[in-house]
C-alpha cells in the first residue's frame, strides 16, 4: 500500500499530520467486540497494515473491549497470530523476503506495544468509565481524538453507543463511531435503529461501514468516470443498452447459516454492497471530492430509481446436488435451518433509474450463493453500431458482438472491454478480443484491504466512502416493497442445483428486459 493520498479540499482530518508531528495529539482507537472473528481477521490485521506502511498518527492507542476476561498479554498474543508476513515472495528474492520479515516481526513487537484491553458489559455504564480512565493515562493530556469500532450484533449497538457517548467520548477532540452492517432489516428497523444512534450522535459522528466501498475497482470507478474523457460521452442511454451487476460465491451458507436465515441475499448483498456499487455507476459528477457532495450525487441516483415489485424479481435457493464421487448439500441440510426455510440464497432483479441521463435502462442486478463460480463485477453493454458494415461477418447473433465493458471486483481485479478485431491474415475473419488491464500484472504488488483503506478514511475523518443516513433510508425504500411482498404472499424461491448458474427464472428475467447475462456467455476473462 503506496503512502500516497490525496484528500479533497477542505476535508478535516482526524489528527492533523501538523499536530502529529508536534506530539500535540493522539488518536485512541477502540475495537469493540474485540475477541470476535470480524475482529480478529480483519480490524487488527488492517489496524497493523497500517501502522506497518506508517499510514497511523505518531501518537495512537488501540484498545479492545469485549465480555471475555482477558489479559493485554492475552490480547497481544490473540492479534500476533492473526498478523503473517505481508510479502508477496514472487516479487523479490529470499533475502530481500528474509529481511522485510524480520523489519515486520519488530514493528509487530512495537505495535502490540500500543494495543491493550479492557473486559466490560457493553450495557455498563461503569465499565465504560474504566475504559475512559485507562483511555486518559494513555492519552497523557494530548488532545485526544476516539473513533469506536462497533464489531457486534445489530442488537447492542445502542447500549454501547449510549455508553461510549455518555461515559467515554473524547472532551477535546472528536469522537467517531464506525457500525458494522446489517443497518436494520427493512426501512422500518433502519429508521428507528439511526433514531437511537442520533440521539447520542451528530450524524458526521456517524460511520456506517461497507467494506465493498473500500474495494479497489469500486474506489477506481469514479476515477475511470470523471477523469477519463472516452468514457463521459458513452455513460448514458444514448449508447449504453444496460448495465448488469453481478456476484456470485461458489460456497454455501455452510458455518453460518442460521445468520444468513434471518437476512436472505436481498438484504445481505443487494441492499448494501451491490445498491451502493449502481449508485456510484450511476451519478452524476459531484460539485467536488468532498464526502458531502460525493454522497448527495448518490442519493440523487437512488432517490430517481422505482421501488421494487415482485414482477421486477426472481429469488432462488439451492439444493443438494451430486457430481461424481462428491455431493453438495441443499440450504435446509443445515441443521440450525428449518426445512421449511423460504429464505432466498439467490435473487435477480431489475432497477430502472427515471431521469434524463438512464431512463428506459434496465439495470439487472443477480446475487446467489452455491453458483458456479466465485466473483462480483459490472458489466455495461453497449448498443448495436447503426448499419455495421460488417454485420454479415459478425454473423447473426448481435448481441455475442457488441461491445462490453467489463468491471471486475473480484477475484483478480481487471478493466477490459471487448472489442471486434481483424484476425491478421489475407481473408475478412473478425474476432472478439479484449482490451484488458488485469490488476496484479499491471501492478504486481501487494494491495491494500477494503478494511485498511476504510479505517484509514475514519482516522483522517473522511467519510465519503460511509453510508449517510438519507442515502441508506433511500437504498432500503427501493428494497423494502418487494421483501414484504416476497413474506406477505410466502414466495417459495425456485429450487437450483449447488454449483449451477442459478435458477431458470433468471433468465427469463432478463430476457423480458431484452438483456443476456454476460457472465453465462463463457467468457470469463
Amino acid at each position: 500500500m503506496a503512502k500516497d493520498r490525496t484528500e479533497p479540499e477542505g476535508n478535516e482530518e482526524l489528527c492533523p499530520f501538523s499536530e502529529q508531528e508536534n506530539g500535540d495529539c493522539t488518536v485512541s482507537i477502540t475495537v469493540v467486540g474485540a475477541s470476535g472473528e470480524l475482529a480478529k481477521k480483519k480490524i487488527f490485521p488492517a489496524l497493523f497494515s497500517l501502522y506497518y506502511e506508517d499510514f497511523l498518527p505518531k501518537n495512537f492507542v488501540v484498545f479492545g473491549y469485549a465480555r471475555t476476561k482477558m489479559s493485554d498479554d492475552e490480547l497481544r498474543n490473540m492479534i500476533r497470530e492473526t498478523l503473517t508476513c505481508r510479502i508477496d515472495t514472487r516479487l523479490i528474492d529470499a533475502r530481500t523476503c528474509r529481511e522485510n520479515c524480520q523489519d515486520m516481526n519488530h514493528k509487530m513487537d512495537e505495535f502490540l506495544k500500543r494495543c491493550f484491553y479492557h473486559s466490560g458489559q457493553y450495557n455498563s455504564e461503569e465499565h465504560f468509565v474504566e475504559l475512559d480512565s485507562k483511555l486518559k493515562e494513555k492519552e497523557a493530556g494530548k488532545v485526544a481524538h476516539r473513533l469506536f469500532y462497533l464489531s457486534i450484533p445489530p442488537n447492542i449497538f445502542m447500549d454501547v453507543v449510549r455508553c461510549a457517548s455518555l461515559k467515554a467520548p473524547s472532551i477535546k477532540g472528536r469522537t467517531r463511531v464506525i457500525v458494522e452492517k446489517p443497518f436494520g432489516v427493512d426501512s422500518e428497523s433502519a429508521g428507528k435503529l439511526t433514531r437511537g444512534l442520533k440521539q447520542y450522535l451528530a450524524e458526521d459522528q456517524i460511520y456506517r461501514i461497507d467494506h465493498y466501498l473500500g474495494k479497489e475497482l469500486v474506489e477506481n470507478l469514479l476515477v475511470l468516470r470523471f477523469s477519463n474523457l472516452v468514457f463521459e460521452p458513452l455513460w448514458s442511454r444514448n449508447y449504453i443498452r444496460n448495465v448488469q451487476l453481478i456476484f456470485s460465491e461458489d460456497s454455501g451458507t455452510e458455518g453460518h447459516g442460521r445468520h444468513f436465515d434471518n437476512y436472505g441475499i436481498i438484504r445481505d448483498k443487494m441492499q448494501n454492497h451491490l445498491l451502493q456499487i449502481l449508485a456510484l455507476f450511476a451519478m452524476e459528477a459531484p460539485l467536488s471530492l468532498d464526502a458531502e457532495d460525493v454522497r448527495n450525487e448518490k442519493v440523487k441516483v437512488l432517490k430517481s430509481m422505482r421501488p421494487l415489485k415482485l414482477e421486477d424479481a426472481v429469488v432462488g435457493q439451492y439444493k443438494g446436488h451430486s457430481k461424481g464421487d462428491k455431493s453438495y448439500p441443499a440450504y435446509t441440510d443445515d441443521p440450525t435451518i428449518p426445512n421449511d426455510s423460504l429464505t432466498p440464497t439467490f435473487a435477480a432483479v431489475a432497477f430502472f433509474i427515471d431521469n434524463a441521463r438512464w431512463d428506459g435502462v434496465p439495470f439487472l442486478m443477480k446475487a446467489g450463493k452455491a453458483l458456479h463460480t466465485r466473483r462480483a463485477e459490472i458489466r455495461v453493454q453497449f448498443r448495436h453500431v447503426p448499419g455495421n458494415l460488417y454485420k454479415r461477418k459478425l454473423g447473426t447473433d448481435l448481441d455475442e458482438t457488441t461491445n462490453e465493458l467489463v468491471l471486475r471486483v473480484q477475484p483478480d481485479e481487471a478493466i477490459y472491454l471487448n472489442i471486434n478485431n481483424k484476425v491478421p491474415g489475407l481473408g475478412m475473419k473478425l474476432d472478439r478480443t479484449d482490451l484488458n488491464l488485469l490488476y496484479q500484472t499491471r501492478y504486481p504488488r501487494e494491495k491494500a484491504d477494503a478494511y485498511e483503506r476504510l479505517l484509514l478514511d475514519a482516522i483522517e475523518g473522511e467519510g465519503r466512502s460511509f453510508i449517510r443516513s438519507d442515502e441508506l433510508d433511500a437504498a432500503w425504500a427501493l428494497i423494502t416493497p418487494l421483501l414484504k411482498e416476497l413474506e406477505e404472499k410466502k414466495v417459495v424461491p425456485e429450487l437450483y442445483p449447488y454449483g449451477s448458474r442459478g435458477p431458470v427464472g433468471a433468465h427469463h428475467l432478463a430476457a423480458k428486459h431484452n438483456v443476456r447475462w454476460g457472465d453465462l456467455s463463457g467468457d470469463d476473462s
